[in-house]
């Protein structure tokens, strides 16, 4: 079951069960859009995947299923993430 983390790993903003903003990679890295647009180029700075909008735990489920409270804020080393970057950023996720 996915952990529906809360904020994105690397701005930290809040990323609620409902925003529309969420993206995660097949490990449930998660990220902001913007950050996963407009810095990681849709390659994930832990292991290298692509993203995808992460779902909506139903409301009605939340009780039952509840979502985590981890927060894992590390934000990116964008030197150290370069060469992740230029190997995979041209590459599709689905080859990677």
């Amino acid at each position: 079951m996915l952990e529906i983390r809360p904020t994105c790993e690397n701005c930290n903003i809040p990323l609620p069960n409902d925003s529309k903003e969420a993206m995660i990679c097949t490990f449930e890295c998660t990220f902001c859009k913007d950050c996963v647009d407009t810095i990681l180029h849709n390659v994930c700075p832990n292991c290298g995947g692509g993203f995808t909008k992460r779902p909506t735990r139903p409301s009605h489920l939340l009780s039952k299923y509840p979502l985590s409270t981890k927060t894992i804020h590390k934000p990116v080393d964008e030197k150290v993430f370069k060469e992740l970057m230029d190997t995979y950023r041209n590459i599709s996720p689905r080859e990677r």
